[in-house]
């Protein structure tokens, strides 16, 4: 019997497959996203992108599901559709798109995560909330701490569904937000 195609999986299926689980933090993180940075800077080099490594992954000594998170900015007048197909002509797959937004997977196979994974957020200049997030927490130990609490206590329910996990997590990173925005 052949695999499925990822792209042929429905939602249940690929939380199955890709169950959410959190991992100690480990310092190659840092590395593979800056590595991943690299020639994401030059695949994209004729859009002038502002790359940055977010999410838990970039927060030191916080328990993160082992994905590593980059937020790239670009220009609203450069095309969404130029940029897809250069992102899957490298071999990113795209997850979503909007008129704002676009996101990108790499790292996911028909067995399971490869041994490096990547979320690709492209937001437009300026949209930028998961750095105030980072910066907030990387300030704020105990708040980073509080964070990894949370989703700690949100595993159990939300192993298998991605969207619940960041629906739950949602208040708290509004609030983290307003609080980097009165600093």
């Amino acid at each position: 019997m052949s695999q499925k195609n990822l792209k042929d999986m429905t939602l249940a299926e690929l939380w199955e497959l890709f169950p959410i689980a959190l991992t100690t933090y480990n310092p190659d993180w840092s590395e593979w996203a800056n590595e991943e940075i690299l020639k994401l800077s030059t695949l994209l080099r004729d859009y002038n992108p502002v790359i940055t490594h977010i999410g838990s992954t970039s927060i030191p000594n916080i328990q993160a599901k082992p994905i590593i998170d980059i937020l790239i900015e670009i220009s609203p007048d450069i095309d969404w559709q130029r940029v897809r197909e250069t992102m899957e002509t490298a071999g990113y797959l795209c997850m979503s798109v909007s008129d704002s937004r676009m996101s990108f997977n790499k790292g996911y196979t028909p067995k399971g995560y490869a041994d490096k994974v990547f979320h690709i957020h492209f937001h437009r200049i300026g949209d930028n909330d998961e750095i105030l997030f980072r910066d907030y927490l990387m300030a704020h130990p105990e708040a980073a701490k509080e964070y990894e609490h949370l989703k700690l206590s949100l595993l159990p329910k939300y192993k298998h569904d991605r969207d619940g996990y960041t629906e739950a997590k949602t208040e708290f990173v509004r609030q983290i937000i307003t609080q980097a925005l009165k600093q």
